[in-house]
């Protein structure tokens, strides 16, 4: 399209936006409106796609990491044709396509971006991975606005595609100068942004965001540069055009005061006969990701040796990635103590060093699968909870990734709290479609690392840090949804369910017990999300007393997980339950201090045994 075209499309695209959001009675034209002519000259003029195959391997990618402004990229998407009118005005309503933030509903949306600050750490994963493991031709734009670069995530973003070299990322920043409450920290000073990128190695382009010609040029010159990212940084207006909105603060997150009133402002209906030609994709051909017709030769560990759980994670994961070409390792700058080292030795091209920044480590991973990869993100599980609104907005964009945390709960030891995942399980537990493992012995890691590859959605494994000893046999499998019955305990009145490093705690104490003529059953529930429901209501059917005890905080983990079986319409009734958990707040001590501190070894639950048999 020439000039004077995108001129007019970005007048279309401007009319589209007020529509969407008055027949919305909600929604964000006026963020529509200020970058209407930045996405009309790169959706008219620089961006490569088949919207009608959007898996094309060659077609860019459009980030909106302002998610907020939907109605620019549903009006988008009407210009090309993929959606129609009827559907552009169901914005916002009950079973539309076009929800208020885009989501991976819509075909051409690889992720849910919604939350700000998200889509320049996807963007630029997704353009890691087209550049390093597919050495493909397509580009990745990603749309953000002013305010959102006061989330740390995008300075994460910015040094991770600066120090990768990645000359197939544009960041499109629009400048408006104007948040939800009032003025940006930066307002409309283009070189302080500027100045920020090229401080982490991008090429910047500042321009007048509503110069067609200029923003072409910016363009041009991005696609020009192939050493390093771009960010084309444009001075906008907010609202611009209509009038009653243009420039003004307290107007954002509501639709324009007349509709009306302001299309005719932006020039009245505009003619709707032509389809915008979007310039096709680039002929690509990627190399296969070499899958053997065979199962991962797993490791296996002797019944009685001692081996730490995250040892045989990553030796189980670079089994899973020799006979798995789609498998991708995405590290925290901890491998040698999560043990992705093992895999990184093995298949260094297929393994990514985010360094300690656990938000882009999550948006790697996300945006990754998007591509047909399988990841594995790992670091200690403590720092997890830094990357969770992440992992929240992967589940709502359906994401399909696997997160391993290590160094989990009090047995860490000496290092103290600051280091202890305690809230882990109930973090990865709330997320929607998650599944949560957390193995006690090698061979139970090696075989559950099999598992979450073939499951779906967010799956998340936690392991420990010292060495625990291995009590199943190679052969033992291990179900998602699946529990073991370690000791049967014939005649017992109690069972103690646990997971983990508390597994070894229970075996001991029924051990222990048994000596003394109690019998207790012993529960692996090595799944904690699912839970194994139909082994819980037997332990219910079977004794009076069911003791969970757990190396985490009380609130959301294991106890919660058994307490939630019980509270269903169909379950039976319920035992006495017993939660043993880590009530207190933890320092420094050795391992085993730590656990006895906690009320959590084998010294609590027999115990705890006790008392409930009194």
């Amino acid at each position: 399209m020439d000039h004077p075209q995108l001129t007019e499309l970005a007048r279309t695209l401007r009319v589209d936006s007020v529509r969407a959001s008055s027949a919305a009675g909600s929604g964000h034209p006026t963020s529509s409106l200020s970058a209407a002519d930045l996405m009309a000259v790169l959706l008219g003029r620089r961006l490569r796609y088949d919207f009608a195959d959007p898996g094309h391997p060659g077609n860019d990618r459009l980030v909106f990491s302002k998610g907020h402004a939907t109605p620019l990229l549903y009006a988008m998407y009407r210009a090309v044709g993929a959606v129609s009118d009827d559907e552009l005005l169901t914005f916002r309503t009950r079973g539309s396509r076009l929800e208020g933030h885009p989501t991976p509903r819509l075909p051409w949306v690889d992720f849910a971006t919604g939350s700000l600050g998200q889509g320049l750490p996807m963007g630029a994963a997704l353009a890691w991975g087209i550049l390093r493991l597919e050495a493909g031709p397509a580009r990745v734009w990603v749309l953000s606005g002013d305010g959102e670069t006061a989330e740390g995530s995008v300075w994460e973003a910015a040094e991770f595609a600066g120090a990768h070299g990645l000359g197939n990322l544009t960041l499109v920043l629009d400048v408006n100068r104007l948040g939800q409450r009032g003025p940006t920290r930066h307002g409309w000073d283009l070189d302080a942004y500027a100045t920020r990128f090229a401080a982490f190695g991008w090429h910047t382009v500042t321009v007048d965001g509503h110069d067609i010609a200029a923003i072409d040029a910016a363009y041009g010159e991005a696609l020009d540069t192939t050493d390093r990212p771009t960010a084309v940084i444009a001075r906008t207006m907010k609202g611009r055009g209509v009038p009653d909105v243009e420039n003004r603060e307290g107007a954002h997150g509501k639709p324009v005061p007349d509709e009306a009133r302001a299309i005719a402002a932006l020039g009245g209906e505009p003619s709707r006969q032509v389809v915008v030609p979007v310039r096709p994709p680039l002929p690509t051909h990627l190399a296969d990701r070499e899958t053997l017709d065979k199962d991962a030769d797993l490791p296996v560990y002797e019944v009685g040796d001692e081996v730490p759980t995250r040892k045989a994670f990553g030796e189980a994961l670079a089994a899973l990635g020799d006979v798995r070409g789609d498998v991708v390792a995405v590290d925290g700058e901890v491998g040698d103590s999560t043990g992705l080292n093992s895999f990184a030795e093995r298949h260094p091209s297929r393994f990514l060093e985010c360094y300690i920044a656990e938000q882009q480590l999550a948006a790697s991973a996300v945006a990754l699968q998007t591509r047909g990869w399988l990841p594995f993100a790992s670091t200690f599980a403590a720092f997890l909870t830094r990357a969770h609104d992440f992992l929240r907005m992967a589940a709502i964009g359906h994401a399909n990734v696997c997160m391993v945390g290590s160094h989990a709960g009090t047995s860490i030891g000496q290092d103290g709290p600051s280091q202890m995942g305690l809230e882990d399980l109930a973090m990865f537990r709330a997320l929607h479609g998650s599944t949560v493992l957390y193995p006690c012995d090698a061979n139970q890691t090696a075989r559950l690392v099999a598992a979450m590859a073939e499951a779906t959605g967010i799956r998340y494994l936690r392991t420990t840090r010292g060495a625990t000893p291995v009590v199943y046999g190679a052969d033992a499998v291990f179900p998602v949804g699946g529990s073991r019955l370690l000791r049967p305990g014939d005649g017992a009145q109690v069972t103690v369910a646990a997971a983990g490093i508390t597994v070894h705690a229970a075996l001991a104490a029924a051990d222990r017990l048994a000596e003394r003529g109690v019998p207790v059953r012993v529960l692996d529930l090595y799944s904690v999300k699912p839970v194994d429901t139909e082994a819980l209501y037997a332990a219910a059917a079977a004794t009076a007393c069911l003791i969970t005890v757990e190396d985490h905080r009380p609130e959301g983990g294991l106890g919660d997980a058994v307490a939630e079986t019980f509270a269903r319409t169909d379950a039976p009734p319920a035992p006495r339950l017993v939660r043993l958990a880590v009530r207190h707040m933890p320092g420094s001590a050795t391992p085993g201090e730590q656990l006895a501190e906690s009320g959590i070894d084998a010294d609590a639950v027999e115990t705890a045994v006790l008392a409930c048999l009194a």
